[in-house]
């Protein structure tokens, strides 16, 4: 990934981080996830939602409900 994209959010759940990206998008916010979960053993690794830079802090303030 370019150095211009920032972590935004991150989870252990598949359906989180597509809420995380559907919220993004619908403010105006392009998003990706990549998922890092260890193929041999899904309790490991994350699941990583990327937004570009100049959006990280709006990203963080739109997902922090999805963080409780």
């Amino acid at each position: 990934m370019e150095n211009d994209w920032k972590v935004a959010y991150m989870t252990g759940d598949n359906y989180r981080a597509e809420m995380a990206r559907q919220i993004l998008g619908q403010n105006g916010i392009e998003a990706v996830i990549m998922n890092r979960k260890d193929t041999a053993h899904a309790s490991f690794g994350d699941i990583e939602v990327f937004v570009k830079e100049e959006n990280e802090e709006s990203a963080r303030e739109l997902l922090k409900e999805l963080e409780s």
